[in-house]
């Protein structure tokens, strides 16, 4: 194994070294040189303090270090050769200017792009246009440079033009521009800002002694490697990459069968109320429910009838909400053709519900067939609901939230504020900003490293480092990943909102889990991992992926040092930590165990993090251009 450094100092010089680690040192021989079997780690600390270095020197060999380390400047870097495509692990070969090749970087766990990122705030990289896998230094990028004169006002690109704005600074601008290019909503405010704070610093001028690069800097590297890490940059520079963390034994989970009618009557008074239920949800979540005792309890687990309600007051909501209904039914019916004429939104949401329902579980009995009275009620409540948010109206995949419920239910009424009330939790799924679904990314990306950084990093080197693969099983909660059966197993064990915040994230990990085997053995690229998971489909053992999320979680929950941003996913922070000083990891009231608020500061998660406080604003991520708001598909 070996350490790399990669440090800048006041001046605008900087230096990267490679050491072997000394336990390494006696098994490497000569003609391993070539071999590309040396494994090389990532850099242990950055720091922002001066170093001295050669002057472009070849590997060097003093304080006794081994022909294996190197060390030279930036300066004298030529280019970068990257590997052939398709390789297991990636590998970096640098070349300097007096022609000297150095020997290969290899990176097992596909960490090489940290790296190239990571130099790129030193120096220019860009394609050599005879060899796409070389990348050429301090080559001019035109289009790039045009882009950025357009930004700036004629005043401060003539002082870029006169060298007398600080190249750093300049750098940094530029490397916001094209996060702006990326995502331009998300990351205008943010950026312009700080680009304009930049360049009237410079014009204001500066004390010549702070002349050093910027933490935002490397706080912006930092969240763009790995998505949604959220970084105070008003803190002092330093970061540290941290290794891994000991989650613990794994603990074994058996389910239950599910809860049957006989047990759901048993708690219940006499007055209709439901008792004990807490124990009930935890009953529903280890076993599921029964399917004739579904169309009672579903409208328990999704809010539509209160825990606590007496029978009589469910008859009289029940009589409320059926009046309420229809009024809006009425609404969208009573509208005429020529009324529809003028109305383009209504009328966009009808052709596209129309579509939706005529191709939404046909192979299901409920629903097959013409003239089907299943069809036409899916479509009147997904009419309805337009009604009901009009701001949201209808969107391609909520007609997959409807059908098990209607199927359920069987009664038009029921079936639309049981809907209502699972659109209140999906909601931000299908919004035009797609706010959720990229949180939802980004949660799931920091769960999946902690659980296992080397499949993370794997999944970053081909391009799928934002699992956008996942996409479709967050945006409809998995409805056509499992049979039409295991799915209502699957969100009425969801619904119980046990045994944490954001559980159907844990049971992406399970998945995922179960496919790291062979998507990294055979090698997968970002086509081959997107097909993979696609063909997933109907072939998922919902029982298997409830047992492995469930022991994930607790696996968690014992953990005494889960990362605070973990802890905040899983909900965990407010009923199981207590203070940084507790020496037994428990609460004495709950014996539940704890998540330090310091755990960010010891070594463990396989992620970079800056020192100090903590920025409570998640990092934005761009959604690819490929991602349909519209097409679960």
């Amino acid at each position: 194994m070996a350490a790399a450094g990669v440090v800048s100092g006041k001046d605008s010089s900087s230096v990267v070294e490679w050491t072997q680690a000394p336990k390494e040192r006696a098994h490497r021989v000569a003609e391993h040189l070539n071999s590309y079997e040396a494994e090389w780690d990532m850099v242990n600390t950055v720091s922002f303090k001066k170093k001295p270095h050669t002057n472009g020197d070849a590997p060097s060999h003093r304080n006794g270090k081994s022909k294996w380390s190197f060390l030279f400047s930036l300066t004298d870097l030529k280019s970068i050769k990257q590997n052939k495509e398709g390789m297991g692990w990636s590998y970096l070969v640098f070349c300097l200017k007096d022609d000297v090749v150095l020997p290969a970087l290899h990176f097992h766990q596909g960490d090489s792009k940290l790296l190239i990122d990571s130099l790129e705030k030193y120096v220019a990289l860009c394609e050599s246009p005879q060899d796409k896998r070389t990348l050429l230094v301090n080559c001019q990028n035109k289009s790039l440079s045009q882009s950025f004169e357009n930004l700036l006002d004629e005043p401060a690109y003539g002082l870029i033009q006169a060298g007398l704005l600080d190249r750093r600074k300049l750098l940094w601008a530029i490397h916001q521009w094209k996060k702006i290019k990326k995502d331009p909503y998300t990351a205008t405010m943010v950026g312009f800002s700080k680009v304009t704070n930049y360049i009237f610093d410079s014009l204001r001028g500066s004390d010549p002694s702070v002349h050093q690069r910027p933490p935002s800097e490397m706080a912006d590297f930092l969240s763009d490697a790995i998505p949604g890490l959220k970084i105070n940059q008003q803190e002092e520079p330093g970061f540290e990459v941290i290794t891994k963390i000991d989650l613990g034994e794994r603990p074994v989970v058996q389910r239950r069968e599910p809860v049957s009618l006989e047990e759901w009557t048993k708690n219940v008074d006499s007055e209709g109320r439901i008792l004990n239920v807490d124990n009930m949800k935890q009953m529903i979540f280890r076993g599921g429910l029964s399917h004739a005792l579904r169309k009672q309890a579903w409208k328990f687990l999704l809010g539509y009838f209160p825990w606590d309600s007496t029978k009589e007051e469910r008859t009289q909501l029940q009589k409320q909400k059926t009046d309420e209904y229809f009024r809006m039914k009425l609404q969208w019916k009573s509208v005429s053709e020529e009324q529809e004429k003028r109305n383009s939104r209504l009328r966009d949401y009808r052709s596209l519900i129309e579509k939706d329902v005529n191709r939404t579980d046909r192979t299901n009995k409920f629903y097959e067939g013409q003239d089907n009275p299943g069809l036409i009620l899916l479509h009147d409540i997904l009419m309805t609901y337009c009604m009901y948010d009009f701001d949201l109206g209808y969107v391609q995949g909520m007609s997959d939230l409807l059908s098990p419920l209607l199927y359920v239910m069987e009664n038009e009424v029921d079936a639309f504020w049981c809907f209502a009330s699972y659109m209140d939790q999906m909601h931000q799924n299908f919004e035009e900003q797609m706010q959720g679904m990229k949180t939802q990314l980004i949660q799931l990306s920091t769960l999946l490293r902690l659980l296992d950084s080397g499949f993370c990093s794997y999944l970053e080197s081909q391009d799928s480092g934002y699992l956008y693969f996942c996409f479709r099983w967050l945006l409809i909660r998995f409805k056509r990943e499992f049979s039409f059966l295991d799915i209502l197993r699957l969100w009425e064990v969801m619904w119980t909102e046990l045994p944490c915040k954001n559980f159907h994230l844990l049971l992406c990990c399970a998945i995922l889990e179960s496919e790291k085997q062979q998507i990294m053995e055979k090698h997968y690229g970002f086509n081959e991992i997107l097909k993979h998971i696609n063909e997933l489909s109907m072939k998922i053992d919902v029982e298997d992926v409830l047992c492995k999320a469930e022991a994930i979680s607790l696996q968690m929950v014992k953990c005494k040092e889960l990362p605070q941003a973990v802890c905040e996913i899983l909900g965990l922070q407010d009923s199981e930590v207590t203070t940084p000083d507790s020496d037994n990891g428990e609460d004495e009231n709950t014996g539940m165990t704890i998540c330090p608020a310091s755990a960010f500061q010891s070594n463990l998660l396989p992620v970079l993090t800056a020192s100090g406080g903590r920025d409570d604003n998640p990092t934005e991520i761009s959604m690819s251009p490929n991602v349909s708001r519209l097409t679960p598909a």
